[in-house]
Parts: C-alpha cells; sequence; structure tokens
C-alpha cells in the first residue's frame, strides 16, 4: 500500500484510470487555454495573425489541435460518466461507461483529424 493508501488492485480498475485520464486531459486544456487566448489577441495585429495562421496551417500543428479536441471530449464525456456514476449508482456499468467515453474522445479527435488535412 502507498502513502495515499492506493493499491496496485485499485490502479487497474478502470474507475482509477478514467480519473487520472480526466485529469490529464482538464491540464492540457488548462495549459492550452492561455495559449489560445493569446492567438486570438493577435486577431488585432493584421500581421501576426497572418504568420500565426501560416504557423498553424504547419502539420504537426494540426495533429496538436486533433489532440486537444480529443482531449476536450474525453474530458467532457468522462465528466458525463462522473456524474452518471455518482448520481446513478452505475458501478456496475462503469467500465462501459468508461469505454464510450475513451472511445467518443478518440472518435471526436479523429474526425477533427480528418476534417484538418
Amino acid at each position: 500500500m502507498s502513502a495515499f493508501g492506493i493499491t496496485r488492485a485499485s490502479r487497474a480498475h478502470a474507475g482509477f484510470v478514467a480519473a487520472i485520464v480526466h485529469r490529464v486531459s482538464g491540464l492540457a486544456l488548462a495549459i492550452f487555454l492561455p495559449l489560445h487566448f493569446l492567438s486570438l489577441g493577435l486577431a488585432f495585429e493584421q500581421e501576426a495573425f497572418d504568420g500565426f495562421i501560416a504557423w498553424a496551417n504547419n502539420p504537426l500543428v494540426k495533429v496538436s489541435e486533433a489532440l486537444l479536441v480529443a482531449a476536450l471530449t474525453v474530458h467532457f464525456a468522462g465528466g458525463l460518466r462522473l456524474l452518471a456514476v455518482e448520481f446513478f449508482g452505475l458501478t456496475r456499468a462503469q467500465a462501459v461507461w468508461i469505454a464510450c467515453a475513451f472511445a467518443f474522445g478518440i472518435g471526436a479527435g479523429l474526425l477533427f483529424l480528418l476534417r484538418a488535412f
């Protein structure tokens, strides 16, 4: 047992994995949002905004945008799963909800990536 009372068996539980994915996706979004607002601020300066748009057409940027869309979708779906588990007590169906939330997020990210190219 670790200092926080987390055992190896609890780390393998789907709910623990979902909680970690939810936190990591939330952290990714928290890092992304200030950068997004900075780029929106560039819209007031035409030359800087044109340079940003040219940079945003880089394939690596498009892939990272798709990952951010997937992170947003996974975070949203994970939050809905958490609410469903807390309010409706769906302990037996947790693994299904987790799988659905993850698949939904990955699917949204892939759809965004297909439209980006």
